[in-house]
């Protein structure tokens, strides 16, 4: 069966894969209890937050043009609506689990606000989180305490009690990516070097007069990642954000161009990717202290 199916509320799904809906906004599905045994879309897309436990290999895992790195004991996160494909699907005996809530469940609450602090739901690729054995009994532990709270029955106490246990979960997860982030050091180093030497040939070259001032998701996608995961890399590795990276080379150059003195700092900035120039001198200064004009004459005087 190809094309792709949108799954709008969590009972749709559930009816989908054969299992009982404990509750409207949220639900725990152990695939290896599902009755389900038609055929499967080769794409899906939910109206709400959906993360797959995947304890078995079942095809090629595809979001967008590329796919997952996706195996054994692996959580993918999908934000509300992204589409996520199955490709070169394999027979097998469904094992793993998916945990789904939609944005009404958490509205109004703390978690809500803080949902945007939760940046790999908008991450892509080989950016999917592999859990160790103790990390995914920890996960584990999180599903259990919420599907023991759908199981009491809902009272004015469940959403406040299965929202906790969803940041509790969350709260995990962003740990554990962190630890993820440490250990391959390596590829990150490799991906701060490639990024400093875009920066270098993108300021070097004549794409700032043309394009602008590089923005992080430029930045990403010449490095086949998410913005959000450079970014949070960036954080990691640098203690800096992405777009202070951008800035503090952005200012480098300026520094090179500020000893062209048939080149007024008007001309300077629209070199660099400035529609108005008075927003480059307030960077400047900004960054290093002193407006453009001071820098060139403090370093005519040097020189």
């Amino acid at each position: 069966m190809e094309g792709i199916h949108k799954f709008n509320t969590i009972d749709e799904y559930n009816k989908v894969m054969g299992v009982e809906t404990l509750h409207p906004l949220i639900t725990v599905v152990d695939f290896s209890k599902s009755t389900h045994c038609g055929d499967y879309p080769e794409g899906h897309s939910f109206g709400y937050y959906t993360i797959f436990l995947k304890d078995a290999l079942c095809g090629d895992i595809k979001y967008g043009r590329n796919y997952y790195d996706y195996q054994e004991g692996t959580l993918v996160f999908l934000a509300p609506h992204q589409v996520i494909k199955i490709e070169n699907r394999l027979p097998h005996n469904p094992k793993g689990w998916a945990l789904m809530f939609h944005p009404d469940l958490i509205r109004g609450t703390n978690l809500a606000r803080a949902m945007k602090d939760y940046t790999f739901f908008s991450y892509e690729v080989f950016e999917a989180l592999h859990l160790s054995e103790q990390e995914r009994g920890i996960i584990m532990e999180c599903f259990q305490n919420i599907i023991t709270e759908l199981n009491h029955g809902i009272d004015k106490h469940s959403q406040r009690l299965i929202v906790s246990n969803l940041e509790l979960f969350l709260n995990y997860c962003t740990r554990f990516y962190d630890r993820q982030f440490i250990t391959r050091s390596h590829v990150n180093s490799d991906i701060l070097s490639r990024f400093e030497t875009l920066l270098n040939d993108y300021f070097k070259s004549d794409l700032p007069q043309m394009e602008g001032l590089p923005t992080v998701k430029y930045c990403a996608d010449k490095l086949h990642l998410s913005a959000n995961y450079l970014g949070d890399l960036l954080k990691k590795e640098t203690g800096k954000s992405a777009q202070e990276h951008v800035q503090l080379r952005l200012i480098e150059a300026a520094k090179e161009k500020m000893f062209e003195k048939d080149k007024s700092v008007s001309q300077i900035a629209y070199e660099l990717g400035f529609e108005y120039p008075q927003y480059f001198s307030r960077l400047f200064k900004k960054r290093t202290g002193m407006t453009p004009n001071e820098y060139r004459i403090s370093n005519t005087l040097i020189n």
